[in-house]
């Protein structure tokens, strides 16, 4: 290779690393840039959470919330309070002014983004909180009102929490853990943790989302057996502690059992729609709704593949196919026990 050809390709690499906006180098920056942003706003977050709660944030909570160490936490926390967004009063963590302001638009920001993903794209629940984690650094506030515009204004997020308004107070969290609901008492979930992600995919495979009436079984140091939205559960203690109710009045554990899903039908057997579960959301609420499944309508089951997934059901004259994990969102009446 002659001189110019490596004259030509000192150059090309050059500017692959140094040009400007696009080069290695400034990618590099913006992405060290975003990634401090996103440090300081998650602390922030951190911060405004545990004051909704009543609970005082520590550099212990804050490094454990943001997997720091605590020489860097302290850093970080020095850095939030000559940029006046925390102070130190007697010893105690506060949010200014602007720190809340700041900390309410990430927290509705990435709750609002949660809401768009899980009623306007297909993408699964384990997505959710992990795409969010990212774009609620991103969104302004103008794009963050237009979100929520397009939206409809939502008052929670898919997981049960509260979504502040611009400006507002972030609201404590509702219920307590299932751990501590007793035996036999009806409860209906409020919220789901969605950290870390691999528990919260758990609970999400055994369909147990805000909105699902449940009711504890029994209760051991080892496990907790559920029932909720028509069979059994058994969860680990750790996974019981990630999901909150709130006590249902007026129902028993027989009131929970006595309910019917269209996923419990047998062949031939008919039933009336009573309702979509509320925990059924977004566009797999849409489907179900667009294929004839809304309240009053009459179903029939026609006939199960040779490995029982999916099923064929005749709704309105037509025959739809559903899976199992897709006909236990719809309640229904089975008619020969309306008739007796």
């Amino acid at each position: 290779m002659n001189w110019v050809a490596w004259v030509f390709l000192c150059a090309v690499l050059v500017a692959a690393v140094l040009w400007p906006r696009i080069g290695a180098w400034a990618r590099w920056r913006r992405a060290r840039s975003l990634a401090a942003r996103a440090r300081r706003e998650d602390a922030l977050k951190h911060l405004l959470k545990t004051e909704a709660n009543g609970r005082e944030a520590t550099l212990e909570s804050v490094s454990g919330a943001l997997q720091l160490s605590p020489r860097k936490t302290a850093g970080l926390l020095a850095e939030l309070e000559s940029g006046g967004l925390i102070s130190f009063e007697g010893g105690r963590m506060q949010l200014s002014p602007e720190g809340r302001e700041l900390a309410t638009h990430v927290v509705r920001a990435h709750r609002l983004w949660e809401s768009y993903l899980a009623d306007q794209t297909g993408l699964t629940e384990e997505q959710w909180h992990q795409q969010a984690e990212r774009q609620e650094h991103l969104l302004s506030r103008q794009q963050t009102e237009a979100l929520a515009a397009r939206l409809g204004h939502p008052r929670t997020d898919p997981h049960g929490d509260a979504i502040p308004e611009p400006g507002g107070q972030l609201p404590a969290e509702r219920g307590a853990s299932l751990n501590s609901l007793p035996v036999a008492a009806p409860a209906v979930i409020t919220h789901v943790e969605d950290e870390p992600q691999t528990l919260y995919a758990q609970l999400a495979r055994e369909g147990l989302r805000p909105g699902v009436k449940v009711c504890v079984l029994q209760r051991t140091p080892q496990e907790v057996r559920l029932w909720g939205h028509g069979r059994e559960h058994s969860l680990s203690p750790l996974q019981a502690q990630s999901i909150t109710v709130e006590p249902l009045s007026g129902q028993t554990l027989q009131d929970l059992q006595r309910e019917a899903f269209l996923h419990q039908l047998a062949p031939g057997q008919t039933a009336r729609v009573l309702e979509l579960s509320p925990a059924c959301r977004g566009m797999e609420r849409r489907r179900l709704l667009d294929l004839g499944f809304v309240p009053g309508t009459v179903v029939s089951v026609e006939m199960t593949s040779p490995l029982g997934d999916p099923r064929a059901y005749r709704v309105r004259g037509t025959v739809v196919a559903l899976r199992q994990d897709q006909a236990r969102w719809i309640r229904v009446e089975p008619l020969e026990a309306a008739a007796a």
